[in-house]
């Protein structure tokens, strides 16, 4: 499900001007950067970072040199992002493309994220964008917390409801609300509404989280049932925790000693699956979801309506229904 003609539509421009910006931020005379960063750019997927950068700057003025700068800044951490968790996954496809981990080795996927990194870093410092920089380091460091908290929770598996929305809010919520508060402060909105966006950008953030653990539960393997991924890498999402609140304490004993013990067989935790399914799991996510959905939609409407807001609130559902 592709993004809508309607969400991008009103930055159109602002799009064709931030691809030519951004490939001229990762020029480089290293005829191997070079390919690999044409091999990236061909597979980029919805850019959903640059757009709630530019929707977010058109919604409080127009933009400017330094909501590119923010784009830009924003894409390439996320892409580094990227890059380095599939190294650490092992993970060998995304999107249905290789990554780059898988055709030119670990060594090499480091070293692109550590380049993409260092080039979004000094394009902020190049642009005197300090402020901008300021935003988004918080974010990477509230994102480095988020995973490392998740980590550590997964190993214990003890991960409770509060301690869940405490990982989301660090490890997604925090790097989709620097998009909207750095876009809102790159055309000097005031701090009120620079505090506003960067509120919007977390329930937005933690309504996508959410959807994508619902997802989890609806992708299918090839005999047609749940796939169960988050369990078998151990993660314990929102459809589950609710469950095993409802349990009794043998119940929840017998199904976190199997999600430690056969986390990697498929047929051992399908019935964890389908119980969170069939006791109510899914309907409890999916309610929050829509709170936070509802939450990230009530501060648009204090916006006055216009062809730019109307494209982030077709966002919003767009980023809590979609299939992938």
């Amino acid at each position: 499900m592709g993004v809508s003609s309607k969400i991008v539509a009103p930055i159109s421009e602002e799009m064709r001007g931030f691809e030519a910006y951004f490939k001229q931020q990762i020029k480089s005379e290293i005829p191997l950067l070079t390919v690999i960063t044409n091999y990236l750019i061909r597979r980029k997927g919805k850019q959903m970072r640059p757009m709630l950068v530019f929707l977010s700057a058109r919604l409080n003025g127009d933009a400017t040199e330094a909501s590119y700068t923010a784009a830009a800044l924003i894409e390439l951490l996320h892409t580094a992002t990227l890059i380095h968790d599939d190294v650490v996954d092992e993970t060998y496809q995304r999107r249905g493309f290789f990554s780059i981990n898988a055709l030119w080795r670990s060594k090499i996927a480091v070293l692109v994220g550590d380049y993409y990194l260092s080039v979004g870093l000094g394009c902020a410092l190049k642009n005197n964008q300090i402020e901008v920089l300021r935003i988004v380091s918080d974010a990477v460091k509230e994102m480095s917390e988020g995973e490392l908290l998740q980590i550590e929770k997964s190993r214990q598996l003890n991960i409770t409801e509060e301690i869940y929305y405490d990982v989301v809010r660090k490890k997604t919520a925090t790097l989709i609300a620097a998009c909207t508060k750095s876009g809102a402060y790159s055309v000097n909105a005031p701090q009120e509404q620079v505090d506003k966006m960067h509120e919007f950008g977390i329930n937005l953030g933690i309504a996508f989280q959410i959807r994508d653990d619902l997802l989890d539960y609806e992708k299918k393997n090839l005999a047609g049932k749940p796939t169960g991924n988050d369990l078998k890498e151990k993660k314990i999402t929102l459809p589950l925790i609710y469950v095993l609140n409802k349990a009794d304490h043998k119940k929840k004993r017998e199904i976190l000693r199997t999600i430690k013990r056969h986390h990697k067989n498929e047929r051992k935790i399908a019935p964890i699956v389908s119980m969170v399914i069939e006791e109510g799991g899914i309907e409890y996510a999916r309610k929050k979801m829509i709170e936070y959905r509802d939450k990230a939609l009530e501060i648009l409407k204090t916006y006055p309506e216009s062809e730019i807001r109307s494209a982030l609130e077709e966002l919003v559902y767009f980023t809590t229904s979609r299939k992938m």
